[in-house]
């Protein structure tokens, strides 16, 4: 439990170190971001194969299959109602007009509230995957989810300060959606403690959370800066570090 707390702790404090950074290095380019946020999308990607999906699998016996393919949907139309509600990143960046200063700073706090609702599915994923009882693999999603968070948290800072917010109440707010994935986190270890017959499902459900995360807005993102190429193949490093971490650590 108490390794857990920790990792919870840990994944969540990924984004208020990127908030730090937002506030040190509010120049940082875009091409750099890129790289970082592609690199952190293969990093999610192998950790959703091979320490989410596989086990589900692996966990399902008969139906084991079956159980998966329902768990990835669901969870990817669960984020797409989200999505539906409080669009994310790409989609609600630009979606105002930003000649008028309130209109400005409504959509900057919908954008940190998106972040936070967002973050809340992809805790629930560091959490479950202790329930599958391999620590290093559980270590390894929430590594990958942490590495993510670092860059959402660099980019809240700077449209908040822009748009007028003080940096003492942009820095709680960045703070505030790393709380989310802390208790996010939390919730997912428990729900499989409580029942280890939900845990293919919930393993499943896990991965199709993060898959949607990185088809539907990580990659959208990051390739939409003009540095496809590099942000490509920063991905493909990103999978490979996680998939040679999985081989090597076992």
């Amino acid at each position: 439990m108490q390794l857990v707390l920790l990792t919870a702790i840990g994944v969540g404090g990924a984004t208020v170190f990127g908030a730090v950074i937002g506030f040190l290095f509010k120049n940082l380019s875009r091409r750099f971001s890129d790289i970082v946020l592609s690199f952190a999308a293969g990093v999610m990607l192998a950790a959703a194969v091979l320490g989410l999906i596989l086990p589900s699998l692996d966990y399902g016996g008969t139906w084991g299959l079956p159980v998966c393919i329902v768990g990835i949907f669901v969870g990817a139309l669960c984020l797409n109602v989200v999505d539906k509600a409080v669009p994310h990143l790409h989609k609600l960046m630009g979606s105002e007009d930003e000649s008028h200063p309130s209109a400005n700073l409504s959509k900057v706090l919908l954008f940190v509230a998106a972040i936070a609702i967002h973050n809340l599915p992809e805790g629930i994923a560091a959490g479950v995957g202790f329930g599958s009882g391999n620590t290093s693999q559980a270590l390894m999603i929430a590594g990958g989810i942490a590495l993510q968070n670092v860059p959402e948290g660099m980019v809240i800072i700077g449209p908040m300060l822009a748009a007028g917010v003080t940096p003492k109440k942009t820095f709680i707010a960045a703070m505030l959606t790393g709380v989310v994935e802390v208790v996010g986190t939390l919730i997912g270890f428990f729900a499989v403690s409580l029942s280890s017959a939900i845990l293919p499902f919930a393993l499943a459900f896990a991965g199709g959370t993060m898959l949607y995360v990185i088809s539907d807005e990580m990659i959208p993102e990051t390739h939409s800066g003009g540095h496809q190429r590099g942000a490509t193949y920063a991905l493909l490093v990103g999978f490979c570090v996680m998939l040679a971490s999985d081989v090597l650590l076992g």
